[in-house]
Order: structure tokens, then sequence, then C-alpha cells
């Protein structure tokens, strides 16, 4: 009883520490994360750190008392167990956040641009006042799931090099490899709501700063943090992942 006893003590300190790999690189959890604890390590950014736990960039930052433009250091602790408020009349995140949107969702109200080119790969489509497009026009092989096989985006395939675009407009927050599961990774923030990813990336072509227009060339296809050559493409709205179909024009 006593060595049960003590199991169950050591697995809550683990809790109330650091926060392992484990919780973001199961496709059977979805966070977001409020315990615990991250020390951010080079190369990583508060939007990277917020992605990774399902969190709101400017809640996590606010929660930690880090204000815009959200600039932290290697070694510094991002507390995960406090909450915070996200600016412009947003939900503040001691409520429960909200639920991913899912299948049965009603699409947002989109209104369609004019299409001079028929081609997939110049079609746009309006939602919440921005101009999406795709960011690769290769088939389909994943759809987005919050059930079963959990999938926070969509897997497009497609041949080594082939071209990745932004989707919108916007500036590049993240460029790099530190998030597990994701390869090689670009994370751009688009407006105070929406940030999208780009994942398992051969090459990544643009720097973490750099403002992009919508359809620009950011990285070549590959299977970095992968088993198969493929894009992986989330959006994010206030931290919470969302069904790209909804955005992206219709096919």
């Amino acid at each position: 009883m006593f060595r049960g006893l003590g199991l169950w003590l050591f697995a809550l300190l683990l809790l109330s520490g650091c926060n392992t790999a484990d919780i973001y690189h199961d496709d059977r959890y979805n966070p977001p994360v409020y315990w615990g604890r991250h020390v951010a390590q080079p190369g990583e950014t508060l939007y990277s750190i917020a992605w990774r736990y399902g969190r709101d960039y400017r809640e996590l930052g606010n929660a930690n008392g880090i204000a815009p433009p959200y600039h932290i250091k290697a070694g510094q602790v991002i507390r995960l167990d406090l909450r915070g408020r996200a600016p412009s009349g947003s939900t503040p995140s001691a409520r429960p956040p909200p639920k991913p949107a899912s299948a049965s969702t009603p699409p947002p109200k989109v209104q369609k641009a004019p299409r001079a080119d028929k081609s997939l790969a110049k079609q746009t489509q309006v939602v919440s006042n921005i101009q999406w497009r795709w960011p690769n026009i290769g088939p389909v092989i994943a759809g987005y799931s919050t059930s079963g096989k959990v999938n926070k985006g969509i897997d497009i395939s497609g041949a080594v090099g082939d071209p990745i675009r932004a989707a919108a407009g916007g500036s590049v927050v993240y460029a790099g490899s530190g998030l597990l599961g994701y390869g090689n990774l670009i994370i751009i923030n688009h407006d105070e709501h929406f940030l999208s990813a780009y994942a398992h990336n051969r090459k990544i072509l643009v720097q973490e700063g750099e403002n992009v227009r919508a359809g620009q060339l950011i990285a070549e296809m590959g299977s970095s943090g992968a088993n198969e050559v493929k894009l992986h493409f989330e959006i994010r709205r206030n931290g919470n992942p969302v069904d790209p179909s909804h955005y992206l024009p219709p096919r």
C-alpha cells in the first residue's frame, strides 16, 4: 500500500514540474495544457511554446508578464499553470477554453473573392476578414479530426521539393525544428486571432520576423519529423485548432 502511495506522489510531483514531450507528441492528446511549466530552449519563441501547449500566445504571455512583441530568451521559465487574459475583448482564459470546431459545427460565413484564374493554386476565399488560399494543391490524405486519431489540421501529399506557399499574408513568428512531431516547421501570425502552421518541410525559405504575402513560397515539401512526404497544415484561432476546410477555398 505504501509503495502504491509513493508511486502516486511521485507521479503528482512530475505533473507539477516541467512537462514532458509526451504531452504534445501523443496524437491521442489534444491540448490546451494548464499545468506544469516549460523552460524555453534556444530557438523557441512564445508563439511556438503556446502552439505546443494549445494556448493563445497573448493569454500565455499575459499570464507570465510578457508584453508584446513577446520576446523570450533561452532558459526562461514559462508557467503553464497560470492563466492570463487575451486583449481585444477575447474570452479570458480563466473560463473553460472553447472546444475546437468539429465536423458538425457550421462553417464560418465566407465571402468568395473574384477568381481571375480557375486553377486551385490561385483560388481564394475570405473568411474572418482574411483571404485564404491553399498552401499546396496536392491531394488531401488526412482530414481534421477531434476523435480517434486526433489530427489538428490536414495532411497534403506531394513530392519532395514541392512548393509550400503562405495560406494568407502575415508575419513569420517561428521557423525551426524545435517542436517534436512537426519536423521543420513554420508558424505565421495573420492577425490577433489567427495563426497557421506548415510542418514536415524539407527546407524552410523564410526567417522569423519576415513579412510574407499570401501565395508566397515559404518552404519545400519534405518528410522531416514524419514517415512520409507530406505537408501538415493547421489553422488556429485564439490558440484553438480549427478545421482548415472551413477556411480554404472548396476543391
